[in-house]
């Protein structure tokens, strides 16, 4: 892929595939994160939309003007001597949770909808991801690309199809005015702090692809353009998810992986098209984030690096019994505490002087 040949439609696709996983296309983070909060939860995700655009840009514009190759430029530039090592080790293990919990996310998917042992679907999706990255198969990360627009496709059209064809229980929102307060996480206080523990993890988690994706922008217009969609677009998705579970909020609370219920109540072959399409973003997402880990510890080409990938897959598989509800209701939002470091350093570094390659400021 050539310097200068990244369209804005490109960029915001990029963008929006690296944010959507399966705690997005499961519907437990809009549950967990803003459902939980009534309709108070709708501002939350306002929030989130503006905040995604700004940060896009943001760390994209500092990648182009680094002219980085990977997020580690752009957190020397954002943080500093002294905190870029802490967020650089923050981003290492947060590589290591999604891994545990694209795993525990099957295990889950496996119970719900065919009623087996979750252990097995763990087991199925750690064997595979470990097998993927072992054998060093090409183009598995690219092959996201490929998934996600279906992904957020039938995730918006499932949720909008139960919006007009699914009844809500009645009195619903009677009683998630009691039930809310009693079911958020005691990490996540409110709405506004939801929203920015949300963008925070997310962002983690992206910027290793953001900020090389900058430089790859055909012009900073392109650029700007493609952080405004993206935003819109990662908002507008998680909008129609976030109506989805709040209107079916008394049924769905306590389910591990709801927006598979409500693909079955409006047909079983939707059921298992959207199972199909999540297993996917989940294989995709765990291969990224198990490969992305190993190659920071280790040499991933070097002769021990298949004990490595092994070893953090099998710590993955242990951890992953917690259960995904319980990794998105606590470990998600630690994880968002941690990068509310990194969204602080990128607005400070916003206002200094970025100077590229060469030494020229720009």
């Amino acid at each position: 892929m050539e310097n200068g040949k990244i369209s804005t439609f490109k960029v915001a696709a990029t963008y929006i595939g690296t944010v959507v996983g399966a705690g997005f296309a499961s519907g437990q983070e809009m549950l967990q994160f803003f459902a939980v909060f009534g309709l108070k939860g709708f501002w939350g995700l306002i929030v989130v939309t503006v905040l995604f655009m700004v940060f896009g840009y943001i760390i994209m514009g500092i990648g182009r003007s680094l002219d980085a190759q990977s997020h580690l430029q752009i957190i020397k530039h954002s943080g500093g001597r002294f905190l870029s090592p802490l967020i650089d080790w923050l981003i290492t293990f947060f590589l290591f949770g999604a891994l545990t919990a694209m795993i525990a996310g099957t295990g889950a998917l496996a119970k719900q909808q065919f009623g087996i042992n979750p252990l097995w679907g763990n087991l199925f999706m750690a064997i595979f991801t470990a097998l993927t990255v072992l054998t060093g198969i090409k183009g598995v990360i690219n092959s996201i690309s490929a998934v996600v627009p279906f992904l957020v496709t039938s995730a918006v059209g499932i949720s909008i199809a139960s919006i007009f064809f699914i009844s809500p229980q009645p009195n619903t929102y009677e009683l998630v005015s009691v039930a809310k307060p009693l079911s958020t996480s005691v990490l996540i206080s409110n709405w506004l702090w939801a929203a920015i523990l949300y963008v925070s993890y997310n962002i983690v988690l992206a910027i290793s692809v953001l900020g090389p994706l900058g430089v790859q922008a055909k012009n900073k217009s392109a650029l700007r353009n493609g952080a405004i969609l993206g935003g819109i677009g990662l908002g507008g998705s998680a909008i129609a998810i976030y109506f989805a579970m709040e209107r079916n909020f008394e049924i769905v609370k306590d389910m591990e992986i709801p927006m598979i219920y409500l693909a079955g109540s409006l047909s079983y072959i939707l059921q298992i098209i959207y199972a199909l399409v999540l297993i996917g973003e989940i294989y995709t997402t765990a291969v990224g984030s198990l490969y992305g880990f190993s190659a920071r510890i280790t040499d991933v080409n070097s002769n021990k690096a298949k004990f490595y990938i092994i070893g953090a897959t099998l710590l993955a598989l242990a951890a992953s019994q917690l259960g995904f509800s319980n990794m998105v209701k606590y470990l998600y939002p630690i994880m968002g505490y941690g990068g509310v470091v990194l969204l602080v350093c990128l607005v400070i570094s916003r206002f200094k002087p970025v100077k590229s390659t060469d030494g020229m400021e720009k």
